[in-house]
């Protein structure tokens, strides 16, 4: 089992961060770095890095081009680059993307759909 890599990863990557003592319901769009921290609850569309806090709680389908999973997700994800899982995270939905990592002992419940990766032409 691979452990995911997100050590390298620091506050100041992220363009915007939601707080822990945010609460959001609605549609989020990005296409830069974006760290939760605190509550959403909706739709998460966007082409960017998405990271979801130890803290977080996240009630939303998610498309993406990467998640990084730390926290609970309840919800679909489907990113076209990556998907990982760290021994942190609650994830309770489906998962599709070219590459998924779970790190041994998180919490899955949910159906892998691996796809092939898109190059550029």
């Amino acid at each position: 089992m691979t452990d995911v890599h997100n050590d390298a990863l620091e506050l100041e990557d992220f363009d915007t961060v939601l707080s822990p003592d945010i609460e959001f319901s609605g549609t989020l769009r990005f296409e830069k770095p974006f760290l939760i921290k605190g509550k959403v609850s909706g739709e998460i569309n966007a082409t960017g890095l998405l990271m979801i806090d130890e803290e977080a709680v996240v009630e939303a389908n998610i498309r993406t081009s990467e998640v990084i999973i730390l926290g609970t997700v309840k919800g679909n994800v489907v990113a076209d680059e990556k998907v990982e899982v760290a021994v942190t995270g609650r994830l309770t939905g489906n998962v599709t993307a070219p590459e998924i990592n779970m790190e041994m002992g998180c919490h899955f419940t949910g159906r892998c759909i691996m796809t092939e990766k898109k190059y550029p032409e």
